[in-house]
């Protein structure tokens, strides 16, 4: 029997920091669980009883990893614009969130190969409002250092209060409340200087009418990090690009790197989509002039064959980092696709190692395609975590304890009590749904880390009236999802299969009728954009659909920046 719950908005955060895990819910820092409140609202609801959440992820691409060699990506699926940083011997790296919540994902390595969910910078619900943003708006960005004994975070928050810094005293948080920064564009980073002082980069508008669509610019401020504010006069250093006579678009990420007496800014250009490079500007001054190197962009895919196999595409927005050896490396995004420019799974993190040549970096030859095994940096041999996030793999959590894993997400802040994790089970209250952008759906999900991935969960639902639903949901936005359902269709229990491409609601793809059984479940196996779903009552499998077009949960087809998300999900809408 399903148990009725109430959880304020403070223990939906704690829920969602929980530890990182597989079956064993071991992995990870947690956050203590706040009291039950809004009891009324709880009890008017139906809910539904999730028991199991498994997934198993196969690559497309099958290559031959060698002893001593790592495989790319290092973090697979919606991992975008990876930030790093080393402090001592440790390795942290923060990706984008956008509206998902908890955000600002913070993973941990000491080989930066194999790495493991340690927290969330964003985790209380008072820290940002996501209210009526789209999933694609929100967090932008960030850029993680360290200075002087704290960690710092500097990001954007698109349409929701603009640039802003972090602190906090571990990188497992707690971070502070976002301070506040006050100028234009997206995509602040922090330098810190040798002389002392610091200084904040970012994207911004030119000093100028821009001259043509994506026509940007970098510039840079002093940062006042003891007061955490900005200070002195904002300079232009970078006017559209390498070469803005070829109206070069969206430069944007940058960061500055010192090195034998120059500073070097690296700035992404060409867009986050096909086009999409890694460029190097020099100078002997901080504040410039600036020259670009005659061998840009230093890392591409874009003059690659189009139609190759098993592309990676999309490759940019990189950061360096130099280890004890005095090696550098950068991380950077890039996309998996199927179909040439397809892509379910987003924008995932990669590493390449940095050489240097007459005072100048180099990543990658042009026209050579990003390898998706190559030799390990020179760091100590690190065991592999449970689970990983770069290979094939796959783990089963069972809900244990009284929170869920750090990889799990929901769409915008909670403002309402939806679910609760105890005595096993995920109990998920049937309340909003997608397409509202003013509510949070009653959804949470994990990201899809291969575009040939099996996931299933074990549900117990008994549907009250035509309308209420409870099962897996993949999602990319609140207009593009697939949700396979138990629900109530012609006054009967009915498995059913929607999908939705960009209109209000749903399309049903097919239903069955529903034997009673105390628990159903239901499965959504992905090989590329075709989709197959299943479900299993009273011990006989079934199938449902097959071939199903998942192409809706493509980013190029839903249009933004994210991956998809899978996971319980229950409406009375």
């Amino acid at each position: 029997m399903n148990k009725v719950f109430a959880m304020p908005l403070l223990s939906l955060v704690a829920l969602l920091v929980g530890c990182d895990s597989n079956s064993n819910n071991t992995q990870g820092e947690t956050s203590p669980v706040q009291e039950a409140a809004s009891s009324e609202k709880a009890t008017s609801a139906t809910s539904a009883r999730f028991t199991r959440f498994s997934y198993e992820g196969e690559s497309q691409e099958q290559i031959e990893v060698k002893e001593g060699q790592f495989r790319n990506p290092i973090i697979s699926g919606y991992a975008p614009d990876p930030t790093v940083t080393r402090v001592g011997d440790d390795y942290y790296v923060v990706t984008s969130s956008f509206t998902h919540f908890p955000g600002l994902p913070i993973y941990h390595s000491k080989d930066l190969v194999n790495w493991t969910q340690i927290g969330n910078a964003i985790d209380r619900p008072d820290q940002f409002n996501f209210r009526d943003l789209e999933v694609s708006r929100g967090i932008f960005a960030p850029d993680i250092s360290f200075h002087e004994g704290t960690y710092y975070l500097a990001s954007t928050c698109v349409d929701c209060g603009g640039n802003f810094v972090m602190t906090a005293d571990s990188p497992t948080g707690p971070w502070s409340d976002p301070h506040w920064l006050g100028f234009e564009g997206i995509d602040p980073s922090i330098h810190w200087d040798d002389s002392g002082k610091a200084y904040i980069l970012n994207n911004g508008a030119p000093n100028e009418e821009p001259r043509y669509e994506g026509h940007r610019a970098i510039w840079i401020q002093e940062f006042d990090w003891q007061n955490l504010s900005m200070t002195g006069e904002r300079k232009q250093l970078i006017n559209g690009g390498v070469d803005i006579s070829e109206e070069p678009v969206w430069i944007e990420g940058p960061h500055i790197i010192q090195r034998n007496g120059y500073y070097y800014i690296t700035a992404a250009e060409g867009g986050t989509s096909v086009h999409h490079s890694q460029t190097i500007f020099r100078s002997d001054d901080v504040w410039g002039p600036y020259e670009p190197a005659d061998h840009n962009p230093i890392l591409t895919q874009r003059d690659l064959d189009f139609e190759r196999d098993n592309p990676i595409i999309a490759a940019g927005h990189a950061k360096f980092v130099q280890i004890p050896n005095g090696d550098w490396w950068a991380t950077f995004l890039a996309i998996r696709s199927y179909n040439n420019d397809m892509f379910n799974i987003g924008r995932e993190t990669f590493l390449l190692p940095v050489r240097w040549e007459d005072d100048w970096p180099y990543i990658l030859p042009r026209g050579e395609r990003i390898p998706f095994a190559m030799e390990k940096p020179e760091l100590p041999e690190q065991p592999e975590p449970t689970p990983p996030q770069s290979g094939d793999f796959g783990y089963t959590d069972n809900f244990e304890g009284d929170e869920l894993a750090l990889g799990w997400m929901g769409i915008r802040d909670p403002d309402a009590s939806f679910y609760e994790v105890e005595d096993g089970a995920l109990n998920l209250t049937c309340d909003n749904g997608f397409g509202d952008l003013e509510q949070v759906p009653s959804f949470v999900g994990r990201r899809q880390q291969h575009h040939n991935a099996t996931v299933s969960t074990t549900v117990s639902f008994d549907p009250g009236t035509e309308g209420e639903k409870a099962g897996i949901a993949a999602v990319q936005n609140d207009e593009h999802w697939i949700f396979l359902a138990i629900t109530h269709l012609d006054g009967e229990a009915q498995v059913a299969l929607y999908r939705n491409e960009g209109s209000a609601e749903g399309t049903l793809i097919n239903s069955a009728t529903l034997p009673e059984s105390e628990a159903i479940t239901l499965t959504l196996d992905f090989t590329a954009g075709e989709m197959d779903a299943h479900y299993e009552v009273n011990g006989e499998e079934h199938t449902l659909a097959e071939t199903v077009d998942a192409t809706n949960l493509s980013t190029n087809v839903a249009s933004g920046f994210v991956g998809t998300l899978i996971g319980p999900y229950c409406t009375n809408l």
